[in-house]
């Protein structure tokens, strides 16, 4: 488990992070968001012990970073964005490297082989890393993150370089981990974060403006419950059918999307699911639903809405109210010292 209390982290005036407060808790992945310089790596960095913070505590499994770092160190792996690889040495040279440096005492051979197996180096096991391709290299690692076996796994875009076909086995990986490790994921790959994580924190300016899973934070940030359904079935009676079921506030037909078959928007009372209903009767009358989807927003919309401007009530309402709080404050500063700009700015024409 991660406990983060309170975090700050101060540059001279300026705050990196500011009294950031969450848990990441056993088992689980966790995505960690954010746009550039909302805090995101100094909160990462401080959490592996890479920076101190200058406020608060950081906790994993129990053990402050600051007080206790060599021990808390034992139970994070790390991969950070450029992973810290020694080009000259060949992979196995590498691991085994790695392996004294985290005094490690599982089987050396057996766990060494097992990490390649997972992370699908084997083939590359004798060659020097400089000649590997970037993929490749980011496999490597990730396995250097993971020898050891540490409960704590906290990766930072741990699929950069890498394939399609090898960005869904590494997304494969992280979920099996998610199993026996506490995770958490960095990435800009918004679709990556939506498939792989349980969770969702966003930070900008420092303080955390979502805290969910995807799905609740769509219901916050958006109001919409509509339904798009394409029904085989005459039009009119499709409506009038789609109309007289209890909590549909609206429905409308869209375009012919094929011959004589039109797709409805309707548009359900808060808190209504009406699907399994809407089946039955298309079903009672012999006539067949060809596709249904909720306008549900991606991740990419959540993210953009919130670090946007839009203020959205968390699960954690005083870290919200903080969140709003900061980001109000912030804007009354800009303005304050813009007034002051055009104050001084008068100023000077008055004197000249």
């Amino acid at each position: 488990m991660i406990e983060v209390k309170n975090l700050t982290k101060q540059y001279g005036q300026k705050k990196a992070v500011n009294d950031l407060s969450f848990t990441v808790n056993d088992g689980e992945i966790l995505g960690f968001l954010g746009p550039n310089g909302a805090g995101k790596s100094t909160t990462m960095n401080i959490l592996t012990g890479y920076i101190s913070s200058t406020e608060g505590q950081a906790l994993i499994n129990g053990i402050d970073i600051l007080e206790e770092p060599t021990k808390a160190k034992k139970e994070i792996g790390y991969l950070p964005e450029l992973p810290p690889l020694y080009l000259d040495m060949t992979v196995r040279e590498y691991l085994n490297f790695i392996y004294d440096l985290k005094k490690c005492k599982l089987p050396r051979k057996a766990h060494l082989e097992d990490i390649c197996a997972l992370v699908k180096i084997t083939d590359v096991y004798d060659r020097i890393i400089k000649n590997l391709s970037k993929g490749y290299k980011q496999r490597v690692g990730m396995a250097q993150a993971l020898v050891g076996n540490p409960p704590i796994l906290i990766l930072d875009e741990p699929t950069v370089g890498l394939d399609p076909m090898q960005i869904i086995e590494i997304r494969t990986l992280i979920k099996k981990l998610g199993k026996k490790h506490t995770v958490i994921l960095s990435s800009h790959i918004l679709s990556e974060i939506q498939a792989t994580c349980d969770r969702i924190i966003i930070i900008d300016h420092g303080t955390i403006v979502a805290d969910d899973t995807t799905e609740n934070l769509t219901k916050l940030v958006t109001n919409d419950n509509k339904l798009i359904v394409r029904i085989d079935g005459p039009k009119d009676e499709v409506e009038k059918m789609i109309k007289s079921i209890k909590g549909v506030v609206s429905v409308r037909a869209d375009m012919e999307r094929e011959p004589g078959i039109f797709e409805y928007d309707i548009e359900v009372a808060e808190g209504k699911d009406i699907r399994r209903e809407l089946f039955k009767r298309v079903a009672d009358r012999s006539w067949y639903i060809l596709g249904m989807k909720n306008t549900e927003l991606t991740l990419e919309d959540i993210f953009l809405k919130i670090t946007m401007g839009e203020k959205v009530v968390l699960s954690n309402e005083k870290a919200s109210e903080k969140a709003v709080e900061e980001l109000d404050k912030m804007s009354e500063e800009n303005s304050d010292m813009s007034d002051k700009e055009d104050n001084s700015s008068e100023e000077k024409e008055s004197e000249e």
